[in-house]
């Protein structure tokens, strides 16, 4: 399969447009200022929307709660983690897909602002998404949302991170995770630079010419890891767990031209093997980035639409409300 004309302009628009993770010249500082700089993308309104603080392991962690109806009864929750390589992003560069996910779901929504590397290594960014989540599961009466309806979501980092967070929360006493949204987890972050014996051969098929690239996932490990045997850690790359029997139904959702495809489909596959209800969806002629882009490439609804409607399913939301 190919990518279609207008989704190749749309990539290549993306990748001229400043600095890349993995470029020869690159730094963080350039990388962020650039993500920041883009257009805001239109986005629904939402009836309450507050920034707030949490306590983490470090200090206060910047949190923002989307509520569609704060009038109303308790909401079903879901806790969101961007994505960015755990470099990049932030609650302005991802408030679109918060806003998304309340206002098509129906559910309340936190997205979690936790810490970035190279500033704070790992296991930074995953201790602060548990905490954040804990207290989610802990204020829910003061959110407006129900704790017996949690969910944790994330995109690409983000979805590595909430992976890690419905593993935390199995072994650490809770709170009990009714459900887990990947899309296009990162689920492995071993393996960088990519070698001919990678078990995942879309590291190199899709590994350059596709916006995210297997070089710039180097260049993320090697700004969020302390040294490459973390790697093997749970935390950093799910699919190692030694056990993932008992974990929450989850939605992987991985795209056709990302170098990430193959790490995604094999976490869904282990968690069925060990006898979680895990559900695959490929987007055929989609690309790593695309979630939350639907406004701009019709594409990239197919990447939105399983995640929203597999959300409302096992959250036990009928229709958006609001």
């Amino acid at each position: 399969m190919t990518l279609h004309p207008s989704t190749r302009r749309f990539i290549d628009s993306l990748t001229s447009s400043g600095p890349q993770a993995g470029d020869a010249d690159v730094d963080v500082a350039r990388l962020r200022a650039a993500r920041a700089e883009r257009v805001p993308i239109d986005a629904p309104d939402i009836a309450l929307v507050r920034d707030l603080a949490v306590p983490g392991p470090a200090g206060e962690v910047p949190v923002r709660h989307y509520h569609p109806a704060p009038a109303g009864p308790a909401l079903p929750c879901v806790v969101y983690f961007h994505g960015g390589g755990y470099v990049v992003g932030d609650l302005e560069t991802h408030d679109h897909i918060a806003r998304l996910l309340a206002a098509e779901t129906g559910a309340t929504v936190v997205a979690v602002d936790y810490r970035l590397a190279p500033e704070h290594r790992f296991p930074a960014a995953v201790d602060d998404a548990f905490a954040a989540t804990r207290w989610v599961a802990d204020n829910a009466a003061e959110l407006g949302a129900d704790p017996a309806r949690l969910a944790v979501a994330g995109d690409s980092a983000g979805g590595g991170l909430a992976a890690a967070v419905a593993l935390m929360t199995r072994d650490g006493g809770g709170p009990e995770i009714a459900f887990q949204a990947l899309v296009y987890p990162v689920t492995d972050l071993s393996g960088y630079p990519v070698a001919g014996d990678t078990p995942y051969g879309s590291r190199v098929s899709n590994g350059e010419g596709y916006f995210l690239t297997s070089e710039g996932m180097r260049w993320f490990a090697e700004q969020y890891l302390n040294e490459p045997g973390e790697g093997s850690d749970f935390r950093a790359s799910p699919i190692r767990a030694a056990d993932l029997a008992g974990l929450p139904p989850a939605l992987v959702v991985t795209a056709d031209f990302d170098p990430l495809r193959d790490e995604g489909e094999d976490y869904a596959r282990a968690l069925a093997a060990a006898g979680v209800p895990a559900t695959t969806t490929r987007v055929n002629g989609g690309f790593h980035g695309m979630f939350g882009l639907g406004a701009l490439l019709p594409v990239c609804r197919q990447a939105e639409e399983p995640v929203v409607a597999a959300l409302r399913s096992a959250l036990g939301l009928t229709r958006p409300v609001g």
